[in-house]
């Protein structure tokens, strides 16, 4: 081989082979101090981009979950108001029983009553959490909207299009006070609809009775006709209704017409007479028809609050399953990291005094020349 005094190839080897440890040197110490073996896309662009993108999803998850968090906390408020109300609804359903006994103090049992229904309003009107009540409400007021979302859900199809999943609650079958049920116009609307329907329930007792009695077939026509009148009267009520709650919408049972609902029952004047007796049972009816309404409503918003609980546990198992993924895409493994780090440090002190034993070649070649 020969020798050059201007190109020692040598140690342009030497100092290539150092280099080239040096950088994947470089890396190594990068991925030890980051713990990431693809932390830019100049590491690798194909998992830099997806690892990238699915953080992005998993920032817009955690969003999700705190959203499940806050409308958990929301509709947990609204249930437990609700119980509370079925509750004191028991109480004065319990009441009016008492007040069906012949000489008893109908002004004191009205007092106890008074309390309640002053006790269900502040229920009501209490069970709001961050703002949002789900119990009392205002349907008149600007932007309203009976539907309540929470949100539940981030996607990405395989186009790379996304999608917000919620969960609605329809307040509509929830709330128990309305403000608009105490404007004119409703009142306007919903009181002849009611005189109607207690006119047509007595005209469809009495029929219902008569064909009871004689079987004939024409009694049987004309009961299955007042029935028919009475389910549309029905029908035409609750539409008229949509502006108030269970417990303040006017309710109507045989011939008793209860305006303004459980909100506005008063049994104070209410006598030991035939009439009186008939209008107490017929409150007592309201009652339990209120209580079915909000035990309904109860059920409505403890399976929500089940759902969202559920919800919320599957999007933060798939928050922590994203996070495993991206980490076995661009995590550094530590324990090869450092095997790697040792060797790389060996070679770089090999390469050094490789290229200085190469450096030494032109000291050589002044020997030649007897120097």
């Amino acid at each position: 081989m020969s020798s050059s005094l201007l190109t020692n190839m040598s140690a342009m080897t030497a100092l290539q082979a150092l280099s080239q440890t040096q950088q994947a040197l470089s890396n190594t110490q990068g991925q030890i101090s980051t713990g990431l073996k693809v932390a830019s896309a100049s590491d690798n662009a194909a998992y830099w981009s997806i690892a990238t993108t699915m953080r992005s999803d998993n920032d817009a998850l955690s969003s999700v979950h705190d959203s499940l968090n806050l409308g958990a906390s929301t509709v947990g408020v609204a249930n437990s108001a609700m119980t509370a109300t079925i509750s004191v609804m028991n109480q004065m359903k319990a009441d009016l029983v008492t007040a069906a006994t012949p000489g008893v103090d109908r002004n004191k049992i009205q007092s106890d009553i008074t309390a309640l229904q002053a006790q269900l309003k502040s229920i009501s009107t209490s069970a709001s959490f961050n703002g949002e009540n789900w119990l009392s409400v205002d349907s008149s007021a600007a932007g309203y909207n009976a539907t309540k979302s929470i949100v539940a859900s981030f996607s990405r199809d395989a186009t790379g299009a996304i999608s917000i999943g919620t969960i609605g609650v329809n307040t509509s079958q929830t709330k128990t006070y309305d403000a608009a049920s105490n404007t004119a116009a409703y009142a306007a609307a919903v009181a002849p609809l009611a005189t109607t329907l207690a006119t047509d329930n007595l005209a469809n007792n009495a029929a219902q009775a008569l064909a009871k009695q004689t079987g004939a077939a024409a009694d049987i026509a004309a009961a299955a006709a007042t029935q028919a009148t009475v389910n549309t009267d029905t029908t035409s009520l609750a539409a008229a209704q949509t502006g108030a709650g269970i417990l303040d919408q006017t309710r109507v049972v045989n011939g008793t017409v209860l305006t303004g609902g459980i909100a506005a029952l008063n049994v104070s004047a209410l006598t030991d007479s035939a009439a009186d007796q008939q209008t107490l049972s017929d409150y007592t009816s309201m009652v339990d028809h209120a209580l079915t309404g909000l035990t309904d409503a109860a059920t409505t918003l403890g399976s929500t609050q089940t759902r969202v609980s559920l919800q919320s546990n599957f999007v933060a198992g798939l928050s922590d399953a994203i996070t495993t993924g991206i980490g076995s895409l661009v995590d550094a493994d530590m324990n090869q990291a450092s095997t790697k780090l040792q060797a790389l440090q060996t070679q770089q002190q090999l390469g050094i005094q490789s290229l200085s034993i190469a450096n030494q070649n032109t000291q050589l070649i002044l020997k030649l020349f007897g120097a």
